[in-house]
């Protein structure tokens, strides 16, 4: 991508409106534009960035066994009064009507209607278990919409919905999500910590919330600092084995941890003082099993081995793409920007012409975009006839992990300069030495 062709209206200035660093980068990169309170539009460099987290979303998604579906965003309100949630879940739900008159809803999560898709399609235990997921976009009316995308009324959200004919099928399923939780966030370059958590309007009695530590957090959490340690599960782990995920989940809920509204002092003060953690930290996914308390009034049951009906044990999981990026700049940022995991880069490398007009500079940055570009890497050359401060400072700022620099001086001596955004290391190397370092 030709910086000179692509849309990334960079602001020079911070934000008045901005409170915190993930916010305000974001805004600055041109990244996203807010539209009304707590809605916006995400613009063409932050959508390269959500569209690589839901990839790896779905890929830990798919890893794990849940399958992909597709739900409306508006949902009828009868389903709801099914539930009994229509009345009880507050004003953070928009409720209007249709031409009809008939009541409806902008979806704030999916329960209802994904229960209403598996009574009408499964009737037998040996279906299960199953679980589906989508991403969509998702309305709550924030009393108090702030942060950006980090807490915003419009949201992008997956959500994945496990059915089991057993409590203890159930929980294998919560522990399937459990384990792709600990993978996905780590792919992100995120270390999340989950922790004993509310179940709120969703229900249940079984929830962990996985929470990053940061100081713009929403809330104090309270966790022994041994976590930040703990070992991810790894790419060959295997979801059908009821036993090894058991072990992780009981590894990983081994310790004290938990948020403000599950926190007990008393249990918290047993842990050694040395190991004792309390920050400020930023919710990135939740899950959740609840039991029947959707199959029973909605009547979603199947036939089981015994010939008789049951209803189906339910958990629901969700991540807030919308809110994982500005997460992931909270956890990693300096002075000059943003500094993006490789895994989620908008772009892989960015190369800058120093010099644009000048033929040699021209006509290195040429080969080198074309020798990388279809080598498949994302590469963004930076074209223009801006300033070389200006180069830099936009480079740095929308947090690209590698910049590629060729100068007249150094182009004139067949060499271009390397930097790694995140340690700022410089190397000078031969043009031939900078392409295949990113090609091989």
């Amino acid at each position: 991508m030709r910086l000179s062709r692509y849309f990334m209206p960079i602001l020079k200035e911070n934000p008045k409106e901005a409170e915190i660093v993930s916010h305000r980068l974001m805004l600055r990169a041109g990244m996203i534009r807010q539209q009304s309170q707590g809605i916006y539009s995400w613009l063409p460099l932050g959508k390269r960035v959500l569209d690589k987290v839901n990839a790896i979303i779905r890929d830990e998604q798919n890893r794990a066994g849940a399958i992909e579906l597709s739900m409306p965003t508006l949902q009828s309100a009868e389903l709801w009064q099914e539930s009994g949630r229509y009345d009880a879940y507050g004003k953070e739900m928009l409720r209007i009507k249709d031409r009809q008159d008939r009541p409806m809803l902008y979806g704030p999560t999916n329960e209802e209607m994904v229960t209403d898709i598996f009574r009408s399609s499964v009737k037998s235990y040996k279906d299960l278990p199953l679980n589906l997921y989508h991403i969509q976009l998702k309305f709550r009316d924030e009393i108090r919409p702030r942060f950006g995308t980090m807490r915003s009324r419009e949201f992008m959200m997956k959500d994945a919905y496990s059915f089991d004919l057993t409590r203890e099928g159930a929980e294998h399923s919560y522990n399937k999500m459990f384990a792709a939780y600990l993978r996905t966030f780590d792919r992100l370059g995120l270390r999340a910590i989950p922790m004993r958590a509310d179940t709120g309007p969703i229900g249940g009695k079984l929830s962990h919330e996985f929470i990053i530590l940061a100081d713009t957090g929403e809330s104090e959490v309270f966790c022994h600092k041994d976590f930040v340690d703990f070992d991810i599960p790894g790419e060959h782990t295997d979801f059908d084995s009821v036993e090894g995920l058991q072990a992780i989940f009981d590894k990983w809920t081994s310790l004290y941890a938990a948020t403000s509204e599950m926190h007990d002092q008393a249990a918290f003060n047993a842990v050694p003082e040395g190991d004792r953690l309390s920050a400020r930290g930023i919710e990135v996914g939740h899950i959740f099993y609840f039991g029947t308390k959707y199959s029973e009034p909605m009547g979603a049951k199947v036939q089981g081995p015994d010939g008789k009906e049951h209803f189906v044990h339910m958990g629901s999981y969700g991540i807030g793409p919308t809110r994982l990026v500005p997460a992931i700049i909270e956890a990693s940022h300096d002075d000059n920007g943003i500094i993006w995991p490789a895994s989620v880069a908008p772009f892989d490398i960015v190369v800058i012409n120093m010099k644009a007009g000048d033929q040699a500079c021209d006509d290195t940055c040429e080969l080198i975009y074309a020798a990388l570009t279809k080598a498949g890497k994302d590469v963004l050359y930076d074209d223009t006839d801006d300033r070389a401060g200006t180069k830099f400072a936009t480079a740095d700022l929308i947090g690209v992990p590698v910049q590629i620099i060729a100068g007249p001086r150094a182009v004139a001596n067949g060499e271009v300069e390397v930097k790694d955004r995140k340690t700022a290391a410089r190397e000078t190397m031969t043009i031939e030495a900078a392409i295949n370092r990113f090609v091989a």
